[in-house]
């Protein structure tokens, strides 16, 4: 269990962020007591993710509610073309060739380093939380009593990863202070914890016991997140199969709603009223969001939401015609409807906007259910705010009626307040599962058994070896129990090697690679292993740990008995998705 003061999870989400803490001595007593922030002025305990950034490119004006505010008022007065506004840019990190100098393009078409945003991002959380946990006790928390858990989704590869500890470390967090935690996995251990009542069904993750097995959706405004979990005789869970997901969440919600608009109109009207009018866009996509949670599979209730006026116009300027008379002829024409300022959309075509997030999460869950290892599933746990969609719900409960569907109470902070439990106890997961065969690139000497012909080649010294070996340390698959080393080998340095060694990391999803340069195998990182002397013969212990939300490579060396945690930088090469 964690030794400090309190821990403080910072949950960064694609459409919302917050923050949440809990202290050391309240969760002895009740793990779940854990205090979240709340946003002034708005019933709510998530806030958007926005950010506005000050034309000098480094200095943070507002996050948030505040952001969208101030930039309206900016585009109110025509000065907002200097300033750098940013909204739902974490889905930039997925499937990205990401690197330390990725750039992040504002609603603006400006651009800005990616990790400068995500850490004046971070920054704000930080500091916003630290002010509001010390009014609690009278300003005696100091910064190194707080360790602090950064979430993010579990199908993000680790170069993702490291950008979002990177980010972190320049809003200030001590990487010594910091812990990745996975998204679905916080929600697990949250919702482990939670009395029937809580669970939005009479059933209860935490009646399950040992040996039990539960799907976990995380359905967050960006990904969906799954993976499958089984509760360990200690009361945690392990990870059965590895996390699987994709770019559907809500959002995917509010691409089809932009869709049918430019479909009712003209694409171009879409694209002028979001330039021209970005604060009237995004109030009407707030208006949405509220609309799409009351959308109901089982009634037949027109959608109505108020058009902002600027939409008015934009339809008039590119098209020449009233919004009302475009309405009418478009492919709608029968079942949507203006009043006055108000589109009345017939339920048919409301409940049509969920059709492609739906379909393609269902169509996983039911992929990862046929597995095998996924046979003795008896439960899904709905987490994340898309999963409080009524639309999500009911296509899941149609889709496994004999599996027990449990949606906790506020789904949506299931993360964020999982994340401060795991800061308390990490050792609560168990085991996870590898998505990738990962190992090191080596050129052993030339075994005709093993090596295939192509790879020989005869080194200075007149030995034959075998070029770009892949030295297995982890197969794709492959059980991990947390904290153990899963890999352990010795490596001598060469003649040529000096004080410094060093060791390229490969990774592919094929269990039996034989070379690094097989196909689809892809170099994800190096680490750079110093050591005592010059010369060959010198040996090295590399173990490499990876149980956890990020690898350990832990090196040392035979002659001193040095120990070295060395980071493999994932961000110099090309992400591994």
């Amino acid at each position: 269990m964690s030794n400090h003061l309190l821990v403080a999870a910072i949950d960064f989400g694609t459409t919302y962020s917050s923050w949440a803490f809990s202290f050391r001595y309240d969760y002895a007593n009740d793990p779940t007591k854990v205090s979240a922030k709340q946003w002034q002025g708005h019933e709510s305990s998530k806030g958007p993710t926005c950010v506005l950034i000050k034309p000098d490119g480094k200095t943070l004006h507002s996050f948030g509610f505040d952001a969208e505010a101030k930039y309206a008022e900016l585009i109110e007065e025509d000065e907002n073309k200097d300033w750098y506004f940013f909204r739902r840019f974490k889905m930039m990190l997925w499937k990205q060739k990401l690197n330390r100098n990725s750039m992040l393009e504002d609603e603006n078409g400006r651009k800005l380093l990616a990790r400068t945003v995500f850490a004046l991002s971070i920054k704000y959380l930080k500091e916003d939380l630290w002010v509001v946990s010390n009014d609690r006790i009278a300003d005696t928390v100091l910064p190194d009593e707080i360790h602090w858990v950064l979430t993010v989704p579990a199908i993000w590869d680790n170069a993702a990863k490291q950008f979002m500890r990177e980010a972190a470390e320049e809003a200030g967090i001590e990487p010594d202070m910091l812990t990745i935690a996975l998204e679905p996995e916080a929600a697990s251990l949250f919702c482990r914890h939670l009395p029937v009542e809580k669970c939005g069904d009479q059933f209860s993750l935490a009646s399950l016991r040992a040996g039990r097995q539960y799907l976990v959706l995380d359905a967050g405004g960006g990904t969906i997140d799954i993976t499958v979990h089984e509760v360990t005789p200690s009361g945690g869970v392990k990870e059965l199969y590895k996390a699987s997901g994709g770019a559907w969440g809500g959002t995917k919600v509010d691409d089809s709603f932009e869709s049918f608009l430019a479909c009712l109109t003209d694409k171009s009207v879409v694209k002028k009223f979001k330039e021209d009018h970005l604060d009237d866009y995004i109030e009407l996509l707030r208006r949405f969001e509220v609309k799409k949670r009351e959308i109901d599979p089982d009634k037949d209730t027109k959608m109505v939401m108020s058009i902002p006026l600027a939409f008015f116009t934009t339809v008039k300027k590119r098209l020449h015609k009233d919004f009302n008379k475009v309405v009418k002829k478009s492919t709608y024409t029968n079942s949507v409807f203006l009043t006055g300022d108000k589109l009345k959309i017939d339920p048919i075509v409301a409940r049509s906007f969920f059709k492609e997030s739906t379909e393609r999460t269902i169509a996983l869950v039911k992929d990862v259910l046929r597995k095998n290892e996924n046979r003795g599933v008896e439960a899904i746990l709905m987490v994340g705010g898309f999963s409080e969609s009524k639309m999500l719900n009911k296509a899941v409960k149609q889709t496994f009626p004999t599996l027990k569907i449990i949606v906790p109470d506020e789904a949506g902070l299931a993360v964020l307040k999982g994340a401060v439990m795991f800061g308390h106890e990490p050792r609560n997961i168990t085991e996870r599962i590898s998505k990738y065969t990962y190992g090191i690139a080596l050129h052993p000497e030339f075994d005709p058994i093993n090596h295939p012909e192509s790879a020989r080649f005869t080194d200075t010294d007149g030995v034959d070896r075998c070029q770009n070996f892949f030295d297995r340390h982890v197969v794709a698959g492959q059980s991990l129990k947390v904290g153990e080393a899963q890999s352990e080998e010795t490596y001598f340095t060469k003649p040529s090697h000096t004080s410094t060694v060093q060791i390229e990391v490969f990774a592919t999803e094929n269990k039996t690679p034989l070379l690094v340069t097989d196909p689809g195998c892809r170099k994800v990182g190096q680490c750079d292993i110093s050591m005592t002397g010059t010369g060959g013969g010198r040996e090295v212990l590399v173990r490499m740990i990876f149980g956890g939300t990020e690898i350990d490579v832990e090196c040392t060396e035979k002659a001193t008995g040095k120990v070295s945690h060395i980071p493999i930088d994932f961000l110099s090469y090309v992400a591994f998705v």
